[in-house]
């Protein structure tokens, strides 16, 4: 997905480095008080582009419950990608060999993961009579057509070529998710790590088809037992293998919260988008990320 650059001086004009010797002669200059004047737009509103935020939500109806629906799913949007980022740095990491490095954005990646879960703490307000009072107007939309969280389940290895469908008419955004169907996921990029290392994988699950969603092999498996063996504190192995699992988990949580506000709010009605709702969820849920870390787990 293209990055805004915000070194830009045309996209952040009015944020300019400051020094600290020039914050604390502001700061004396103020007699400790904030700065209240600026020649131009406010520093912070032009780095965070708040302003613009709040502009973003536009409700259908005068239902004051809708707000908050509204706002939860856009602020899940901005959670879909900026796990995203955290998990593609953590790729390039890896397609590197640098094990240590990755751990950092996996890490991140996890607690993001833990905000996009508390961000379902606002809709438990949601009852049935409540969403119905503005569900009609969303026509057919749905969070089954996010195509940023598609990007995500791309990421984490959940691959379904007939997903990105929806988005034919949208050229720009259809073209980022055949290209991430068509790049290797990040536990494809780990496979491929643990190769390198030595493992005994077969050459067939290494030059695979990666549109194709992964199936568990028992030499991934084997290769994983191998490395939680060796509980060294120079096992960077090891270490990854705890960040990918608390990643998978979060994201699990994220699917479950998911089910229980729909059971919340719907019961087992028919999706917005023409699906079968909870009984879809429930099948979907049943895809595991990143398997053999969990299989593996037998065996130990």
């Amino acid at each position: 997905m293209e990055q805004t650059d915000l070194r830009s001086p045309t996209v952040n004009a009015a944020v300019r480095p400051v020094t600290p010797q020039q914050r604390a002669a502001r700061a004396a200059r103020n007699g400790g008080e904030p700065t209240l004047e600026f020649t131009e737009r406010v520093p912070y509103d032009a780095y965070v582009r708040a302003s613009t935020l709040h502009g973003l939500q536009q409700p259908l109806s005068e239902d004051p419950g809708e707000m908050s629906f509204l706002m939860v799913s856009q602020i899940m949007e901005l959670y879909f990608g900026l796990t995203c980022h955290e998990l593609r740095h953590a790729q390039r990491e890896l397609r590197a060999n640098r094990v240590w490095d990755a751990l950092p954005s996996l890490r991140r990646a996890a607690l993001h993961l833990e905000g996009l879960n508390a961000a379902w703490q606002g809709l438990r307000w949601m009852t049935p009579a409540d969403f119905n009072r503005f569900r009609n107007l969303l026509g057919e939309g749905s969070g089954f057509q996010s195509a940023m969280y598609r990007q995500l389940e791309f990421l984490l290895g959940l691959r379904d070529p007939a997903l990105i469908r929806p988005f034919r008419r949208q050229t720009e955004v259809y073209a980022e998710l055949t290209a991430a169907l068509a790049a290797p996921s990040l536990w494809d990029d780990v496979v491929a790590l643990l190769a390198r290392r030595g493992f005994d994988l077969p050459a067939e699950l290494l030059d695979r088809d990666v549109a194709v969603e992964h199936e568990p092999h028992p030499a991934v498996e084997a290769a994983w037992v191998r490395i939680y063996a060796d509980g060294g504190p120079d096992n960077h192995l090891r270490l990854l293998g705890e960040a990918l699992t608390e990643v998978a988990e979060r994201f699990g949580d994220w699917r479950w919260h998911h089910i229980k506000a729909v059971q919340r709010t719907m019961g087992a009605k028919v999706g917005s988008g023409g699906s079968a709702g909870l009984a879809w969820l429930q099948r979907s849920m049943a895809r595991v990320v990143f398997p053999e870390l969990w299989s593996a787990r037998t065996a130990m």
